[in-house]
């Protein structure tokens, strides 16, 4: 009797196995903080050779977050890891807990951030990879730009963000 399997993508090696995993120990530090906010690098579009983007983000009490925005060429994912994390998914907030997933495909309006006055963490999946945490790092230093400059970071990082209601009492 024979399984029926849907296919795999072809193959990219063709050796007979080799040492090439990489492990990174939960004590390891964060890479990055700022605004209360730590970015630990899990798997970067550099270390993955394009495949995805792995980053672990722990919000501290009151770090907000990014409001309304899509993505171009990635797609998105968040799973809370613990914590309450303010999740939009294109047409409503919701309050995610732990264990709590959300998938957000190319050009879907999503949002997040902690509003709590607890901390809250999550894991962050963007596919296929993009150097995101040049796009965190920059963050902070949005204050020093220009209008014109702060547009073209948000573009060079593949954030949109939805035109305003045509009402403007409507709010997303």
């Amino acid at each position: 009797m024979s399984l029926h399997v849907p296919p795999y993508p072809p193959p990219r090696y063709d050796g007979n196995g080799e040492v090439s995993a990489t492990l990174r120990k939960a004590d390891t530090p964060a890479d990055f903080a700022s605004w209360g906010v730590k970015y630990t690098y899990l798997a970067t579009e550099k270390s993955t050779g394009g495949d995805f983007g792995l980053y672990r983000v722990d919000l501290g009490p009151q770090a907000g977050g990014p409001g309304p925005h899509f993505h171009k060429a990635m797609s998105e994912s968040f799973f809370v890891l613990s914590g309450q994390v303010r999740l939009y998914d294109g047409a409503d907030w919701t309050v995610g807990e732990q264990g709590d997933y959300l998938y957000v495909p190319p050009g879907g309006l999503h949002g997040f951030g902690n509003v709590s006055d607890q901390p809250a963490a999550l894991l962050m999946l963007f596919t296929p990879g993009a150097p995101r945490e040049f796009y965190f790092e920059g963050l902070p230093k949005l204050g020093e730009l220009s209008d014109e400059e702060r547009q073209e970071f948000f573009v060079r990082n593949d954030n949109f963000f939805p035109e305003p209601p045509a009402d403007k009492d409507a709010v997303p």
